[in-house]
């Protein structure tokens, strides 16, 4: 993983376009251009990381304080089709929890909250790191870890 830049938003941007969209088709809530712009709107690079493999833009994924520094939500974390079911997403997402946010300054990150699609298989992953369903609506699973998951 490498930080993220501002120079990085419209790889990832079309990224989530191509990641949820099978999701938000199943949904009835796929729009092209919203799915995009989403990104864009909340996409800040001090939160931030780009996943490579081999040299090559493999996903990405954010930690964004909540207010707390002992609180974070996980949010844009994609990985492309043609790396998934190769374990990265699951040593990525290990490597945040242990490690903490940006500075790495490790000790963990204490309550981690998140939200994944009804449906999405991504929900098994989370749920092996020990986040549990803390709220749902029709659309979205809202799922939290405390930190002694």
């Amino acid at each position: 993983m490498r930080p993220a830049s501002a120079a990085d938003v419209e790889a990832i941007a079309e990224l989530r376009a191509v990641v949820l969209r099978g999701d938000l088709e199943r949904l009835g809530r796929y729009d092209a251009r919203r799915v995009r712009q989403r990104l864009r709107d909340g996409f800040v690079p001090e939160w931030s990381w780009v996943i490579e493999v081999g040299g090559e833009f493999a996903g990405c994924v954010a930690l964004r304080p909540d207010g707390d520094a002992r609180c974070h939500w996980l949010e844009h974390f994609y990985v492309g089709a043609q790396h998934q079911g190769r374990g990265i997403g699951s040593g990525v997402l290990g490597e945040l929890l242990e490690r903490g946010g940006r500075d790495g300054g490790g000790g963990g990150v204490g309550v981690v909250r998140l939200n994944v699609l009804q449906g999405s298989p991504a929900r098994r992953l989370y749920e092996r790191y020990g986040f549990v369903v803390e709220a749902e609506d029709s659309v979205d699973v809202f799922m939290v870890r405390e930190p002694s998951a």
